[in-house]
């Protein structure tokens, strides 16, 4: 049975638990890859990713970017600035939406809200593992109409369309993905209705607003 226990706790509280620090050693977008950042955001590296603190409390809490050294994938929960609800995988949808990504749950719940962030030091990107199935999150640039650029966890190695750069505001503590296949923000599709209804697209050309905003919790052990 799924646990539906909140992990939210403000921000206050995880000040006072832990010491913050802004990214200082940022990853930028190769030459190949996506465009510079937007103004106000900066990519962020492992070690900016790195878990602030291993005390139980603040790990529920948002993250704020550290400086210390990753060696293992941080697993996270992603929440949507839109409409504040956890980005999960339906993995029982049927194809060819099965393992698509959607902003549904209003608690953290378990594997279905749960990823793991990898970092490749080659390409300075992320891969998303989620761990609803054990597979990774793909943009699907062949898709057409609404569901075109539509991520799903579906695919089981990583390549250009497993790759994402992660950016971080620090005015606002927010971050926002960029997908390397086609060099466009993820969006939270709040205005769909029906079964994609909150359903996360890489579909913007900027960060405009709450649209491509999330908040990360870390919740690993």
């Amino acid at each position: 049975m799924r646990r539906t226990t909140s992990v939210l706790l403000s921000l206050s509280a995880l000040l006072a638990t832990s010491a913050l620090t802004v990214p200082t050693a940022v990853a930028a977008p190769r030459a190949d890859g996506p465009a510079a950042a937007p103004a106000g955001w900066e990519a962020v590296d492992a070690s900016a990713l790195a878990r602030i603190t291993g005390e139980k409390d603040a790990r529920r809490a948002p993250l704020a970017a550290g400086d210390t050294a990753a060696s293992e994938p941080e697993l996270l929960a992603v929440q949507s600035a839109r409409n504040d609800r956890f980005v999960a995988t339906e993995k029982n949808y049927a194809e060819p939406n099965t393992g698509v990504q959607r902003a549904r749950s209003t608690e953290f719940g378990g594997s279905w809200e749960s990823y793991a962030f990898e970092w490749d030091e080659a390409s300075e990107t992320y891969a998303l593992r989620s761990l609803a199935n054990d597979r990774y999150v793909a943009v699907e640039k062949n898709y057409t109409g609404s569901a075109q650029n539509i991520l799903r966890a579906r695919s089981t190695s990583v390549g250009g369309w497993e790759r994402f750069v992660l950016y971080y505001n620090e005015s606002l503590d927010r971050w926002a993905l960029q997908s390397t296949l086609n060099g466009l923000f993820v969006a939270m599709e709040n205005g769909y209705t029906g079964s994609l209804q909150y359903a996360l697209r890489a579909r913007s050309t900027d960060v405009t607003g709450s649209w491509e905003e999330f908040t990360l919790y870390d919740i690993g052990a």
